[in-house]
């Protein structure tokens, strides 16, 4: 199955992005940030064609057609992300009639991977090339997030749009959130990056989240700053009532540890990197109250196997766990978790 077999014609226009892992840098883009993800291998491709009025789409992964007006508001379904860039093009001043997609994507749903902006980013790219727009891999990673913030309706921050744009294989991208200044930095010679998936799925992501989001927002204005990413002194935050303080000292250590991260990776000291991953798990688990049991679990058996740092990536509340290991030990660790975790996918 293809495109042509869908839309009875050959597609004009083709493009991918891929997924995410975030190594460090969690919970910090909506205070401004740094952030630090990698991108995976795993690709969502869209192919594209023109139409008038209206989006069409088919997802090879749900088996769905689905056509809507440009006119129509979201309808919670994976069309609404397509609309979503349609629309943020037009709003940019861009005159895009209307497209036609195909899409597949090995970038797994739910998993805190970035499926969404991968889908996004991978639709705007086709578009570029479709309607020849005269737009940067950074305005791209722009006009997705605002395709999913004031479309779909999802407040999520940059650094996913940005991973997915402007990410390169087997580099980390250090992203200062606030200014959109990047780099591609190599991840550490001699070790690789495993994703962990239990399927769990995440247990009331968006609620959680909205909530975390808003306690940032209220730690900051009680501290007399525009952002979290402001707060240079992590003993600023013992003067806030709680939960506030433990939500701000996890934003504030988080910069930190990105910083340090920055360092570790130019010096290509992998232990020292794998430690940090490690601490921003413990963070995330303890300060800002986003893990569940089974993903602390996941972490200590993942240590326990000779990774040399371990957390959970992305949002939390479910979602997946990312691990950084040694490339001659990279077998006996899957095989280890393997055996302690029947259910395990490892990406």
């Amino acid at each position: 199955m293809g495109f042509k077999e869908i839309f009875g014609a050959l597609p004009e226009a083709s493009a991918q992005a891929p997924g995410r892992v975030n190594l460090l840098g969690e919970h910090t883009d909506y205070q401004e940030g740094y952030v630090l993800p990698t991108p995976l291998p795993h690709c969502t491709q869209v192919e594209a064609g023109r139409a008038e009025g209206r989006v069409e789409a088919y997802s090879e992964n749900f088996k769905e057609l689905r056509a809507r007006p440009l006119t129509s508001p979201p309808q919670g379904d994976f069309l609404d992300y397509l609309l979503g860039v349609v629309w943020a093009l037009r709003e940019a001043g861009h005159g895009v009639p209307g497209a036609r997609f195909y899409v597949r994507s090995q970038v797994p749903m739910g998993a805190g991977l970035s499926s969404s902006a991968a889908l996004e980013v991978a639709a705007l790219k086709a578009l570029r090339l479709l309607y020849r727009l005269p737009l940067s891999d950074r305005e791209v990673a722009l006009l997705a997030q605002k395709a999913e913030v004031d479309y779909v309706g999802v407040r999520c921050g940059i650094m996913d749009q940005m991973a997915a744009s402007l990410g390169e294989a087997g580099k980390a991208l250090f992203l200062d959130t606030r200014t959109l200044a990047h780099e591609n930095l190599p991840l550490p010679p001699g070790t690789r990056v495993a994703v962990l998936d239990l399927g769990l799925g995440r247990r009331l992501a968006e609620a959680g989240y909205n909530e975390r989001r808003r306690e940032a927002e209220e730690a900051a204005r009680r501290l007399g700053v525009r952002a979290l990413r402001d707060v240079a002194d992590l003993c600023l935050v013992e003067s806030l009532p709680s939960p506030l303080d433990r939500r701000a000292r996890h934003i504030v250590g988080e910069n930190l540890r990105v910083l340090r991260g920055v360092e570790a990776l130019r010096r290509g000291d992998a232990r020292a990197f794998g430690e940090l991953m490690t601490q921003s798990h413990r963070s995330l688990a303890q300060d800002y109250e986003v893990s569940l049991p089974e993903l602390d679990a996941l972490v200590e058996e993942a240590l326990k196997a000779g990774a040399l740092g371990a957390k959970l990536t992305g949002a939390g509340f479910g979602g997946a766990v990312v691990a950084l290991v040694e490339a001659p030990r990279y077998a006996a660790f899957q095989e280890a978790l393997k055996a302690r975790f029947p259910s395990l996918r490892t990406l």
